[in-house]
């Protein structure tokens, strides 16, 4: 009650004490003058908080040039507070202990698992993998809120108002953090039964040629050379036929409906083969390494909440793999 009423009675003298902590190294000259009043000894503050005498005595004579005030009278033996000293002193234990309770606050919400995240995230995986996700996630953390930029262009954390992203290949850039996913993920050559049973099943990478392939394009680059491998055996196919799109989403509804084959993320196609929409084909040779990142532009963004939906997602990513 008296603190508050200190507070809002002599709320320009708080501000200003405020303004003169923030110039300062960490409050320091403040706490120096709080805990040299109490202990009455400048030697005995120095030792408690590992500075020197000269450091601690620098300290307090910053404090009064920037008040203008002398705060103790001094002697070879002795220190006692000057009048200005003692109304200082109120002020100034009520603006550290607000700090302190600031500074509390502060650690307190940063453990809590609320508010805000904004994500960017494949289209295909995003919606028919990532979603469903998010939603079971925000069941068990009723306190967080999702915006969601679902887009396979990949988003510029530096400028685009995204917190994290979370897509496929190690980002080029080395000064983003990319923390794993799903980093075993590959891709896989997959068609619907109808078209297998229409155009003839594959075999070899080679016979690609004759059929009709499903390809991802960014920008205006078209990604119709696919590489396969078994063993140490390594092949690179240049297919055509088909149809081009540069949603992911469209790839895979392409693919189901029996338009040709696709060579698609593990990720975005595990359900529609363990549903039978979705056969692979040339299942004795792999598929490119197309791993899972969760990137953001800096650490400090890695909030509990997002380590939580870190850990979340990465385990859902393996039971989906069968990891």
């Amino acid at each position: 009650m008296i603190r508050g009423f200190l507070i809002l009675k002599n709320r320009r003298r708080i501000e200003a004490i405020f303004k003169y902590g923030l110039r300062m190294k960490a409050l320091q000259d403040l706490e120096i003058f709080v805990r040299t009043v109490e202990s009455g000894s400048l030697s005995a503050t120095a030792r408690a908080l590992d500075l020197t005498p000269a450091a601690a005595s620098a300290a307090l004579k910053r404090l009064e040039a920037e008040l203008q005030v002398a705060l103790f009278v001094r002697s070879t033996r002795s220190m006692r507070l000057t009048g200005e000293g003692e109304r200082f002193l109120v002020y100034c234990r009520v603006a550290l202990d607000a700090l302190r309770d600031g500074q509390v606050a502060l650690s307190s919400e940063r453990q809590m698992i609320r508010g805000s995240l904004q994500i960017a995230m494949p289209s295909d995986l995003g919606r028919n993998v990532l979603l469903p996700w998010l939603e079971e996630f925000a069941a068990q953390y009723p306190e967080i809120r999702f915006r969601l930029h679902l887009s396979d262009r990949v988003a510029d954390l530096y400028r685009q108002p995204v917190d994290i992203a979370i897509r496929y290949g190690e980002p080029a850039d080395s000064n983003l953090i990319a923390l794993p996913l799903a980093p075993g993920n590959r891709r896989i050559l997959c068609a619907s039964p109808a078209y297998l049973a229409r155009a003839g099943i594959p075999v070899m990478p080679q016979e690609l040629a004759q059929h009709a392939c499903l390809c991802f394009m960014t920008g205006e680059d078209v990604h119709d050379r696919w590489r396969f491998r078994r063993g140490a055996e390594r092949v690179v196919v240049r297919v055509r036929g088909g149809h081009v799109a540069n949603d992911g989403d469209a790839v895979r509804r392409w693919a189901v409906s029996g338009l040709g084959i696709a060579n698609k993320s593990n990720l975005d196609i595990a359900d529609d083969l363990a549903k039978g929409r979705l056969v692979r084909v040339c299942p004795d040779w792999e598929g490119e390494t197309t791993p899972l990142f969760l990137v953001c532009a800096d650490r400090r963004l890695l909030s509990p909440a997002v380590s939580l939906l870190r850990d979340f997602v990465q385990q859902r990513c393996q039971a989906l793999l069968g990891a």
